[in-house]
């Protein structure tokens, strides 16, 4: 088993010394400034405490104590990102881990990816489909036209708004 690298000199801005892979290509660099200089202002989706509770409930279900179970979409649009969506989801979600607990006798850790997950990685910057290679679609964090995708920076402002919508549980 490979060991995790210290991050002792983790800081909010680290992320911009590694290599960064797979991105889209924005044409309006200052929007793109705007956008993250905008999020950068806001509180984090995720908070450290919560890192670590899931962190130490991974840790219990590597050890047998407990199962994990995720669920969610593999990729989403804003138009998932509503209430009766939502709770859809997370009704199945938790009937699927009732089901598991009855037939495991053991706690069940429910992850569940809604509102979030609004971009993939690709490995190209386009696709070639009838002959034309136009640029490959990524998600609803660029554009929302998957026949022409065209990144936008405002968009990734409209994914945050949307992911903070999901509930979260301790």
């Amino acid at each position: 088993m490979s060991k995790t690298p210290a991050l002792t000199n983790w800081h909010p801005a680290s992320w911009l010394s590694r290599p960064a892979t797979q991105q889209p290509k924005y044409s309006d660099q200052q929007a793109l400034e705007r956008a993250v200089a905008a999020l950068s202002r806001l509180p984090p989706l995720v908070v450290s405490w919560e890192v670590e509770a899931l962190r130490a409930k991974l840790a219990q279900a590597q050890r047998g104590e407990q199962f994990l179970l995720q669920g969610g979409d593999c990729a989403e649009s804003f138009a998932d990102c509503e209430s009766d969506n939502i709770a859809r989801r997370l009704k199945i979600l938790l009937q699927m881990s009732l089901v598991l607990l009855q037939g495991l006798k053991k706690p069940i850790i429910r992850v569940g990816r809604f509102a979030g997950q609004y971009a993939k990685p690709r490995s190209a910057d386009t696709e070639t489909r009838d002959g034309a290679s136009p640029c490959r679609a990524i998600g609803a964090t660029t554009s929302i036209d998957r026949d022409s995708p065209r990144p936008s920076a405002n968009r990734i402002r409209s994914c945050c708004f949307a992911a903070t919508s999901a509930p979260r549980s301790p």
